[in-house]
């Protein structure tokens, strides 16, 4: 049998080797595990920082990229079975807020809920979403993901770079304009936070409250500025803000 094994969805970000909890972070439509690399100095020394890695990106860049927010959950949940279990959170962005939540449902199901979900830069599953980006010409779909802040501008402006990254972009923002929440789906057990910018043009016009219908605990929302792409501003208070609700080992009672 040739062949070498080709690297899965999941990436640790720091060296952990007996954590008392994880935050899973999933990417925003053309992000790498990379985008939350600088969430690893705000970490304590006992929580691990995973971070996933879609197909079509980063070392999976010869893969063909994964078309809907079903199979991509799938996919996340089932490397997520494989770990020891420890007390985690989701954390997603954008596109990563539903694949968050989606992968949530799965782990419930096969019972190892997250002991948080939070979600960030996305309107609540269920509600309306533009589904016209996703047709663009590249020109048209590239400027408008730059116009958000999304892409440094070395790459934004290397004509090779946005062919290599284009398609996998494309499927992204495909899959998150195509996704539509099973109608039986329950609502999570988990708290769930909800961070999100006044200044974001993606959520300006949807309600955040409307995740309060995905859980039937806690729901909170925290309110940053910034734009679209908040969480690479202030990372400490935000990882800060994360940690101080998320559960971990030693608190947990029999």
């Amino acid at each position: 049998m040739g062949g070498s094994r080709q690297p899965g969805w999941i990436r640790p970000l720091n060296n952990v080797g007996n954590p008392a909890s994880r935050v899973v972070c999933l990417p925003h439509s053309g992000g790498s595990a990379g985008s939350y690399s600088a969430w690893v100095s705000a970490m304590p020394p006992d929580v691990q920082l995973l971070a996933v890695q879609y197909p079509g990106r980063g070392d999976r860049l010869s893969q063909p990229p994964v078309g809907s927010i079903a199979e991509m959950s799938a996919a996340v949940a089932a490397e997520l079975l494989r770990f020891e279990p420890v007390p985690y959170a989701l954390f997603g962005h954008s596109l990563g807020a539903l694949v968050a939540y989606e992968t949530a449902l799965t782990m419930r199901d096969s019972g190892f809920p997250p002991g948080h979900l939070f979600v960030s830069g996305s309107a609540a599953p269920g509600q309306e979403r533009s589904g016209l980006t996703h047709l663009a010409g590249d020109e048209e779909l590239w400027t408008s993901v730059c116009e958000l802040g999304g892409i440094d501008p070395a790459i934004a402006e290397n004509a090779e770079m946005r062919k290599l990254l284009l398609p996998a972009l494309r499927s992204d923002v495909r899959a998150s304009e195509t996704y539509r929440p099973a109608s039986s789906a329950e609502p999570l057990p988990c708290p769930l936070r909800c961070y999100y910018s006044p200044e974001d043009p993606l959520t300006q016009n949807a309600d955040m409250t409307a995740w309060a219908a995905r859980t039937t605990a806690r729901f909170t929302t925290r309110r940053r500025p910034g734009g679209h792409f908040h969480l690479w501003l202030d990372t400490d208070e935000l990882v800060g803000d994360i940690l101080g609700v998320m559960p971990r080992r030693e608190t947990l009672t029999a």
